[in-house]
């Protein structure tokens, strides 16, 4: 990609050869990011999409402190939330107190990719949206709860089970290929 910096400059100005040149360039990180929150391909297809149009839209507002990619990335995420609150998919009221996991579990190395996503595909949404903005976003768990409109310890109880559950079928995958 040539230098970012005047690429940001020409999408402000509305260039459409910018602006392909950036959805080609992140088009593919993007959708799988939407694909970790959204089961559906074309449902995250048409996030993903969304989200560009909502770069484009607001590029003019970035003002280059921090990262465009960070800057962008929120976008795509708050975008991926907005379409699970729509869909009303969230149902998030479990407070679990004194639930305790060990912290320790790590999934085969020869796990791939798909397989990975195929099984958070498997867990329940609010699992899978609490699990991926806490371990692959980095957002602490108050972040999550003001994103979600749920309580911290909502968040800490779905982060468990969703490790839990994700042990669970992970060990059942590995057993299902080795025996």
């Amino acid at each position: 990609m040539k230098n970012l910096e005047h690429i940001v400059q020409q999408c402000k100005l509305e260039r459409s050869k910018a602006q392909k040149e950036l959805y080609d360039h992140y088009s593919k990180l993007f959708f799988g990011i939407c694909r970790r929150y959204v089961k559906n391909f074309q449902d995250a297809e048409d996030v993903m999409i969304e989200a560009f149009y909502k770069i484009f839209s607001n590029i003019k507002q970035f003002q280059g402190k921090g990262s465009f990619e960070g800057w962008m990335k929120r976008i795509v995420v708050n975008e991926c939330l907005m379409f699970l609150r729509k869909k009303n998919i969230f149902n998030l009221n479990i407070e679990v107190d004194n639930l305790h996991i060990s912290e320790e579990a790590v999934a085969p190395t020869h796990l791939m990719y798909m397989d990975l996503m195929k099984t958070l595909d498997m867990l329940p949404t609010g699992y899978r949206t609490v699990f991926n903005l806490y371990e692959i976003e980095g957002y602490k768990h108050r972040e999550i709860a003001e994103l979600l409109g749920i309580s911290i310890n909502t968040s800490k109880s779905q982060l468990i089970l969703a490790k839990k559950k994700l042990r669970k079928l992970l060990k059942k995958k590995v057993n299902r290929d080795i025996g």
